[in-house]
């Protein structure tokens, strides 16, 4: 287990660690117990009864947060003639072609978010070994290969999120800051939710989700009951 620090420590013995609330109630404490002097970033983990090393029960997808993430991210298209003056007029931080890619492997990773044409993938695809670890490779799924760049732009910019199922059957996402209205937090967790249990796979058997947990950047988890994740 990990060490953790005093506030932490101080924060985790106020409530039972073991317990379920409902969504308002713990993103309500979730704000509450936020101690950083910074805007803390509120986390949503939910752990799933799916085999990640099956093709037909992986997730994976993207969502825009009605209430936005409260995060600015930089994205970089790759892009050539029209579509790279789309880029650059919807808004893009950083837009090219060849360039970038080779800017990417002498080492520069100054973007949050890649969006590629379809057409570029075939060059954006020798940095697979590169971006696909750190989650910044374009792919269809998450809306991120596309011909529709102002659109692309316009929902990352908005909040949009993309979630994974990783290696260990975990959904990780952000929902928004401490600083958020507890309203516009149980949004945003109601809304990814909402398409996690529209994605569960066919082939899923029993309980579907075995486990939710809420926390704050530096504050402790708090449970949701799996088996009601929209609450009462």
């Amino acid at each position: 287990m990990p060490d953790h620090g005093k506030k932490y420590q101080d924060v985790a013995k106020t409530f039972d660690r073991n317990a379920f609330f409902e969504p308002l109630e713990a993103i309500t404490m979730v704000k509450n117990n936020a101690k950083a002097k910074f805007d803390e970033t509120v986390e949503l983990a939910v752990r799933l009864n799916l085999d990640p090393r099956q093709a037909d029960q992986q997730i994976r997808g993207a969502v825009v947060l009605p209430q936005g993430t409260g995060v600015t991210r930089k994205v970089l298209v790759f892009a050539k003639g029209e579509k790279a003056k789309e880029a650059e007029d919807a808004g893009a931080d950083f837009v090219g072609a060849e360039d970038m890619v080779e800017k990417i492997q002498g080492g520069w990773f100054g973007f949050d978010v890649a969006v590629a044409t379809p057409d570029m993938m075939g060059t954006v695809g020798r940095l697979g070994r590169i971006l696909g670890p750190k989650g910044l490779m374009p792919n269809p799924k998450t809306g991120t290969v596309t011909l529709d760049i102002t659109r692309a732009l316009a929902d990352i910019k908005a909040g949009k999120v993309e979630y994974r199922l990783d290696k260990a059957a975990n959904i990780h996402c952000r929902i928004g800051k401490v600083s958020f209205d507890p309203e516009k937090l149980l949004e945003n967790y109601h809304t990814i939710i909402d398409v996690l249990i529209k994605a569960k796979p066919a082939v899923a058997k029993g309980q579907y989700m075995k486990n939710i947990t809420l926390a704050s950047t530096m504050g402790p988890g708090i449970k949701i009951n799996p088996i009601k994740p929209l609450g009462k």
